[in-house]
């Protein structure tokens, strides 16, 4: 087989890493103070909130569906979360029972989760192609969150001592080990990512589902099931984004999470997770997050003009569009090569047994 088309190959494998590398060279030339420990920290940061929607928009995507309701759903989850901690929980008889901050978290997740199993249900069970279900959702929740106190904030998520409810903001800027809690969320849940896709039967549905969904079903695999598992693990990724970003802010904002899901949709696919489903990789989803993030820092850093960050942001994802169908079409063509090489190979063997 040609070399050349093996090397091709490998290099368009590698590209998401390889767009990193330029990302960072460009702008550690253009920008002295990129490269700086305490900058890259914080980048890394940035890249939680991205990078933990793209693992949920992964697994849908792998599936050959779309979340546009991320965004959205992690900024009514954010709300949510302002409420509990400075109205609490109405009860029975005019009572209100204060949750603490952990209490907070696993009822804002929970909320999250519901939200993307109600995606997963009318998807499946009603037959809504998911990306009309996840866009009506996303109007749903934004509207929602703008409803919930009327357009405005809720401000100073620092709580009462008395009430039991203070510590909100370690979630967002608090560390362990000198690291941003953010960044071990991500890292967390990019693992359960992985394992969950390498390691169990649930992956390979979920592969499956995504490359060839009617041969999938006559396996046996439970399609609606897995459908319904990815949307209520997206749900849960934008409600933890959703208590994050209300954390770093100490403020609950209804239009938070605003175009959160563009970045999120494009980070999957720099990743090189085919928009068709049935190809691609959580982890190659985190580097993608890392060349969104590093990129629009890196012009954030350099006085670069917000409309032109828009272009150039949307310039990038189409190009590696493009390129991820390059690569197919360059994959195709390699396995008929190496179908031609071994039939070549076999031949002589045919005409000396018939001798």
């Amino acid at each position: 087989m040609n070399q050349k088309y093996l090397l091709y190959m490998y290099l368009l494998k590698a590209r998401t890493f390889i767009a990193l590398l330029i990302v960072i060279g460009f702008f550690s030339v253009m920008v002295p103070n990129f490269l700086t420990p305490s900058n890259l920290l914080i980048m890394t940061q940035h890249v939680a909130i991205t990078g933990l929607l793209a693992i949920g928009m992964t697994l849908v995507i792998l599936t050959g569906g779309i979340d546009l309701s991320v965004g959205a759903v992690a900024g009514i989850c954010g709300m949510v979360a302002g409420a509990l901690l400075t109205n609490g929980l109405p009860l029975w008889g005019g009572q209100t029972l204060f949750l603490n901050v952990p209490e907070v978290i696993l009822v804002v997740t929970l909320f999250g989760i519901v939200v993307g199993l109600i995606n997963g249900a009318v998807i499946t069970r009603l037959g809504v192609a998911p990306f009309i279900c996840t866009l009506g959702m996303m109007y749903v929740a934004r509207g929602a969150a703008l409803l919930w106190n009327d357009g405005s904030t809720y401000a100073n998520l620092v709580g009462l001592p008395q009430l039991g409810n203070t510590g909100f903001a370690i979630l967002g800027s608090g560390s362990i080990l000198g690291v941003y809690i953010p960044i071990w969320m991500m890292v967390g849940l990019l693992l359960v990512g992985l394992y969950i896709t390498r390691k169990t039967p649930l992956g390979r549905y979920i592969y499956a589902s995504g490359g060839n969904e009617s041969a999938a079903r006559l396996a046996g695999v439970p399609i609606i099931k897995v459908k319904v598992f990815v949307y209520a693990f997206s749900g849960m990724c934008a409600a933890l984004v959703g208590l994050i970003v209300a954390s770093q802010l100490q403020t609950a904002h209804p239009m938070t999470g605003n175009m959160f899901e563009m970045d999120a949709i494009g980070a999957t696919v720099l990743g090189g997770t085919a928009l068709a489903g049935g190809r691609g990789r959580v982890s190659g989803s985190i580097i993608g997050a890392f060349v969104i993030v590093f990129l629009a820092d890196g012009m954030v850093m350099m006085g670069v003009s917000d409309f032109w960050q828009m272009v150039i942001k949307g310039l990038v994802i189409v190009t590696a569009v493009v390129i991820d169908q390059f690569q197919q079409r360059l994959q195709s063509k390699v396995v008929l090569m190496r179908r031609h090489e071994k039939k070549q190979a076999a031949a002589p063997l045919s005409e000396v047994s018939h001798g």
